[in-house]
């Protein structure tokens, strides 16, 4: 995330000159979550002996952002629902518990911390950040595009309404002088908060969004002031570690097509959930976009034949697809009719897509 987040400090300081195009690792299958409907009530005070949470399941733990590598530290994740609010409780195992931060908005993950990227439409635009330290300094933030789109707009003092949080720590924060076991974050997230307009009904009852948890973990050092992120030879901050739900094939997590999936079940019980068809020929279609983007990059033109990026044939569970590749005075589209549904999904050159 460090290329990322630069590029973000870069905007709230009022240049908008972003550049680049984040690489996207291959074989990326995105993790599911079945969050079920809580009946009882969830007190947010960083404890996890809540009724409800007993009957709710943990996430795998997290991996690496970018490669198979084990994370040093174990991070799970449960998730519940109500009418009201989405319940998300986050354990985090971490020998040193320390964070500074204490203004909201700031730069949270200037601290070790933990963030949820939210995308309720799972469309990758008009998408929400929330970044939580040990200290419950929250920083959350609207994203009308992914960074990799130079025309994004962040609104860093964007606040979720009615967020509750509260962290429980286990151990001493900001000791040096003894091993802590971690922390526990809470929170209750109003599902009002992602209203698009009053009168919008957007409880996603037995329906999906796209969701990504990430846990930033930085090698520290101690100074009279206390707990720091620790320095190489050259004077610059060491690389963060970036440990995540469902892992992005690069450091980088504001690529919302690769976010998880967490489906929103009302049924008692457990439930179960499984990927759409039409939702794997979209990541054909990102595959493909992101293929003419570094044909851009390479030629400073759009390819104009689907030959240009890709040289097989693309195949989804034995039905082939058939991509058509349109161009135009501002950029391209590339459609894309569902053998699976005969819907048909175009992706505009801003990584925007329709369905028709």
């Amino acid at each position: 995330m460090t290329q990322i987040k630069s590029k973000l400090l870069v905007l709230i300081a009022g240049c908008f000159s972003l550049s680049g195009f984040a690489q996207s690792g291959k074989g990326i299958t995105p993790k599911t979550y079945v969050a079920s409907k809580t009946a009882n009530s969830i007190v947010i005070d960083g404890d996890d002996s809540d009724a409800a949470w007993s009957k709710a399941e943990w996430t795998d733990l997290f991996e690496d952002i970018e490669n198979n590598v084990k994370p040093k530290y174990g991070t799970k994740v449960k998730m519940l629902w109500d009418e009201t609010n989405f319940y998300i409780l986050a354990k985090v195992e971490e020998p040193h518990v320390w964070a500074n931060l204490k203004q909201r908005d700031t730069i949270i993950f200037y601290n070790n911390d933990f963030e949820v990227f939210i995308d309720p439409d799972s469309d990758t635009f008009n998408y929400y950040e929330l970044e939580i330290n040990a200290l419950n300094t929250a920083w959350d933030l609207f994203l009308s595009k992914p960074y990799r789109e130079n025309d994004n707009v962040v609104l860093n003092d964007w606040n979720i309404p009615g967020l509750k949080s509260a962290v429980k720590i286990k151990g001493t924060l900001n000791n040096p002088n003894d091993t802590d076991e971690g922390w526990v974050l809470e929170m209750a997230i109003p599902w009002a908060s992602y209203k698009t307009s009053y009168f919008d009904k957007n409880v996603p009852a037995d329906k999906f969004w796209r969701v990504n948890f990430s846990r930033v973990n930085w090698q520290h050092t101690l100074t009279e002031k206390g707990y720091e992120r620790k320095k190489g030879t050259d004077g610059k901050f060491l690389p963060e570690y970036n440990w995540v739900w469902s892992p992005m094939g690069v450091i980088n997590m504001h690529e919302p097509e690769k976010w998880g999936y967490v489906y929103f079940s009302s049924k008692e019980g457990k439930d179960s959930f499984t990927i759409p068809q039409d939702e794997k020929v979209k990541w054909e279609l990102y595959s493909l976009y992101r293929a003419q983007k570094e044909y851009y990059q390479k030629n400073n033109t759009w390819a104009t034949s689907l030959a240009n990026l890709t040289k097989e044939p693309i195949s989804l569970d034995t039905k082939v697809l058939k991509p058509k590749l349109e161009n135009h005075a501002t950029g391209f589209n590339i459609a894309i009719k569902s053998p699976f549904s005969d819907k048909t999904f175009i992706i505009r050159q801003d990584g925007k897509i329709i369905t028709n």
